[in-house]
Parts: structure tokens; sequence; C-alpha cells
């Protein structure tokens, strides 16, 4: 057994974290602390007094040395909270961001049965969705093989692969059939952009993820603008996540589709996160 007791060995590593400029290195350390350790981590303060084992003191130093090098916590840990469940995550898929919540609540606004979520990576979007509306059946559609494969690994985590449908599609490519629902939280920043994101982002998650090349970062608003009504029913939602100040230009390309009185929904920060759509029906006046 080591003679440190979990106190100081967590001492030790919020020191070296904080000392290295690493954003919220006390609250870092405490859940690498308690991921090394196998428990939960409301669980963490009962261990501090008790000497820490050699295995765990590898295993803690280990994850440590790889926050150092800004590798996220979730990379590290393997999941990441969502909207209350922990989702299975990695450098395939981007994080589930709190923020995206915002799109979930305006969904779960209104009754649906058939969604689709584009890009949807973890499978955050989707899973949430279907296991807050019992009944319903989604798609859930990306361009890549490896993030399929962490969406995959979440619904059967969760119970929902019955329910789940997961294909590989550039947007719209191979999805058949029609929706009541379409969600999407694309890429939307600029290539610019990139080299002033924080490490964790731009060094460890997807860069397809990230931005999709276009120089005013709204390449696959467009696309999806332009292909999303032949997939949606009449009265259909169309919701998509933007990025801070792209609300006017994205709402703009909604009403061009042919989506009726398109709105900004704002986040807890008050900040313009979804932009929302409904397809008119024949009967609209």
């Amino acid at each position: 057994m080591s003679q440190d007791t979990g106190s100081i060995v967590l001492l030790r590593a919020t020191r070296a974290l904080t000392e290295a400029g690493v954003p919220e290195a006390s609250g870092d350390a405490r859940r690498l602390f308690a991921h090394a350790l196998g428990l939960a981590a409301g669980r963490l303060t009962l261990a501090l007094p008790e000497p820490v084992s050699t295995e765990a003191q590898q295993s803690f130093d280990a994850l440590i040395e790889r926050r150092l090098k800004r590798e996220p916590v979730s990379h590290l840990t393997g999941k990441r909270m969502f909207y209350s469940r922990d989702f299975i995550v990695s450098s395939e898929v981007l994080d589930p961001r709190p923020e995206t919540e915002t799109l979930i609540e305006a969904a779960l606004s209104q009754p649906f049965e058939r969604v689709l979520d584009l890009g949807t990576g973890s499978g955050c979007i989707l899973l949430t969705l279907l296991a807050e509306m019992t009944g319903c059946f989604g798609v859930g559609a990306d361009i890549s093989p490896a993030a399929l494969s962490v969406a995959r690994a979440n619904a059967a985590a969760f119970g929902l692969s019955a329910r789940a449908e997961l294909v590989i599609s550039d947007w719209f490519e191979k999805v058949t059939g029609s929706f009541d629902l379409i969600c999407a939280n694309p890429p939307y920043l600029a290539p610019s952009e990139i080299s002033s994101l924080a490490p964790e982002i731009r060094d460890w998650e997807p860069r397809a993820a990230l931005t999709d090349g276009s120089a005013d970062g709204l390449g696959a608003y467009r696309n999806i603008c332009a292909n999303a009504a032949r997939h949606l029913i009449p009265g259909g939602r169309l919701l998509l996540e933007i990025g801070e100040g792209q609300g006017p230009a994205v709402m703009l390309l909604v009403e061009q589709a042919g989506f009726k009185a398109p709105i900004i929904v704002p986040d807890l920060d008050g900040r313009g996160r979804v932009v929302a759509g409904v397809l008119p029906s024949p009967f609209d006046v």
C-alpha cells in the first residue's frame, strides 16, 4: 500500500494541474481520482482519509498525465453527462454540451412519432428524445462509422436499440422515409475560428464535427435546409442548433426553404441557440 492518503494524492494532482494552467483543476482531479478508484464522484470524500493502493495510484497518475496534455476528462473516463444520463463518448464524437439541452427542450415541447437526427455523433440528441418520448421511433445519420459505433453502444446501454436506426449517411444521402421532427447540431465553425478554441476541443475532438470547411460556417445549414422539406410531413418541425450570432442567417435559410415563421430559441444564458421552423401544411392559410 502507498503511504499517501487519498487527500495527499488528490492535493498533489490538483497542484500539478493548476500549475500547468488546466482549467477547473480541482474538479477535474476529483473526477479522475474517483474514476481511478472505481467510485461514484459523490463518494470520493469518504475515501480520502484512506491510503491509496499502488494500483490506484498508478492509474490516477496516468490519467493526470493525460489531462496535463489537455485531453478532455470525458475521454479519460469514457463518459459525459447529458440530460441526466451518462453517455459513452470517445475522441470519435463531439462531446455532448449542456447548451444542446436547449434543443432537447424545444423538441419535447410538442409531441412527435418519428424523429431524424442528422450528424448524430454519440446519439445524445436522438437517444435522449427517444428515452423521453416513449413509443416514438428515430433515425440517426452520420457520415462517420466510428461515431455510429459509439451511438450504437449508447443505444444498447439505454435499451433503445429497437427504436433507434443508425445509418451511415452524408446528411440526407441515405435517409429514407418521412418524419415529423428533424434535429441537427451541425458543424458551425468557420475554419478560421479553430485556432482560437480551447485545446480540449481543438486538439482532441473530431474536426469534422466542428467545421465543414465553409468560410462562413453555414455550409451544413444550407445542405440541411435545402433537403429537409422532402423528408418532413406537413406540419413537421425542423430544429437546428446554431453558433453565436448565426441566428439571423440560419433563420433566413430556413425561411427560404419554405418553413413558416422560424424563430430563435435562446439558451439559459439568453444566447440564441436553436432555430426552429415548421413546414406548412396544405390547409395553412
